[in-house]
């Protein structure tokens, strides 16, 4: 294996989906590592989020075109809907990283590890 961080390949948290960049603590047990925190380790992927993955891809099965996170979460529920975006947004990054969504600002493809602000789901 490389001791280069820098060409290792890039890893995704099995909870939130976001990207994990290699932290000198892993160097060991590298290939193991699933989770990017001990919020998320502790947290895991809930029936909820699974719940969440299923509505986003039947939601865009519907349409020819893409959809906003929060539109999933009012369709999950309709009053209170707020609390349920970072969800939405994790079950959207978990999707991305199996290359079934991808995020948009403006029209153009985002990271969604990075992106900040109003995003747009959509299939590749």
């Amino acid at each position: 294996m490389p001791s280069d961080a820098t060409a290792r390949e890039p890893k995704f948290c099995a909870s939130c989906g976001r990207r994990m960049e290699w932290r000198k603590k892993w160097e060991r047990n590298w290939d193991s590592v699933k989770y990017c925190s001990d919020h998320c380790r502790r947290v895991r992927v809930s029936d909820l989020d699974r719940r969440l993955e299923a509505r986003i891809e039947a939601m865009l099965d519907t349409r020819s075109g893409s959809l906003c996170p929060s539109e999933v979460a009012r369709a999950e529920r309709d009053d209170d809907w707020r609390e349920l975006m970072e969800p939405v947004r994790a079950a959207a990054r978990r999707l991305n990283v199996r290359g079934l969504v991808v995020f948009t600002q403006g029209g153009r493809v985002v990271d969604p590890s990075t992106a900040t602000g109003p995003v747009r789901l959509r299939r590749p």
